[in-house]
């Protein structure tokens, strides 16, 4: 089974969900509150990559796979950070609005981000790593960016029935990546199995580092428990369906080992904001 033929469907109606959600309100928030989204965006943008290349680093992974570990840290927040934010009692006007402002920006800056990491990966490992950025910044617009305009466009016509369609499809997000993760693991089994020792310890660690680094930043910065939340899943919750989709891309990479790491991510990311869930609701009963 083709993986492609998979993840860009998934990919595609994931970005049209978040479209449906969105409204002028996710866009006027930055202005009542920039400090807030100033922070999260700072976590995502900035923060995630730098603690996603030390990670790999400091664990000497193999070219693919630090390759594999820094692009989950480059892409947007995922789908369902909102969800998560709501259980945990978060801002999630904020969480939309981080979502949002998330998927447009890393258009942009992931590729670079990925390039810069590729020449360093060249010059300390003498493997060539190629990185066709113009290739990689028009599947990011066709596959992100014009199916959340969609999505937006689809809202403004038909407000109720794009309502609707966003109940059903927020219910089916997960159970899709989930069913994405089992499609790559039959394929990659042996390579997973193999590395998951490694590359879960990997995943794992740059999921409660940035977690942790967020929280800190947001106490730092003044933040209140709502937004402290927020920004720490919306750190913490990455598109990992978006790291798949670039990596096994037969126009970027081409290879499913390079999504290997967002495969185990996907399920790390869930188990540990699922226990995050539970600690907080418990914590506040």
């Amino acid at each position: 089974m083709n993986s492609v033929l998979i993840v860009v469907p998934i990919l595609v109606v994931l970005m049209f969900l978040l479209g449906t959600e969105l409204n002028r309100k996710s866009f006027t928030d930055v202005a009542r509150s920039p400090r807030a989204v100033f922070v999260g965006m700072f976590g995502q943008i900035v923060l995630l990559p730098l603690v996603a290349f030390g990670v790999a680093y400091v664990m000497e992974l193999s070219p693919v796979y630090f390759m594999g570990l820094v692009l989950i840290a480059c892409c947007p927040g995922g789908s369902s950070s909102n969800v998560f934010s709501m259980l945990v009692k978060g801002n999630v006007a904020l969480s939309v609005t981080l979502t949002a402002l998330s998927s447009i920006i890393t258009l942009f800056t992931l590729p670079f981000i990925m390039e810069a990491v590729s020449l360093y990966l060249s010059a300390q490992s003498g493997v060539t790593v190629t990185l066709p950025v113009g290739k990689l910044l028009m599947q990011n617009i066709v596959l992100l960016l014009v199916p959340m305009l969609l999505g937006i466009a689809f809202k403004r016509l038909r407000p109720v029935a794009a309502e609707k369609v966003s109940r059903v499809l927020g219910k089916a997000a997960f159970p899709a990546l989930m069913f994405l993760a089992f499609v790559f693991f039959l394929q990659y089994t042996t390579e997973i199995i193999d590395n998951f020792t490694l590359l879960g310890v990997a995943v794992t660690a740059l999921i409660l580092v940035s977690m942790l680094c967020s929280s800190l930043l947001s106490r730092i910065s003044g933040g209140g428990n709502a937004e402290r939340r927020t920004i720490v899943i919306e750190v913490g919750m990455q598109n990992a369906a978006q790291a798949i989709a670039i990596a096994t891309s037969p126009f970027i990479f081409n290879s499913g080992e390079m999504a290997i790491p967002a495969i185990i991510y996907a399920l790390m990311m869930n188990v540990i904001l699922l226990l995050y869930v539970y600690f907080i609701r418990k914590i506040d009963r």
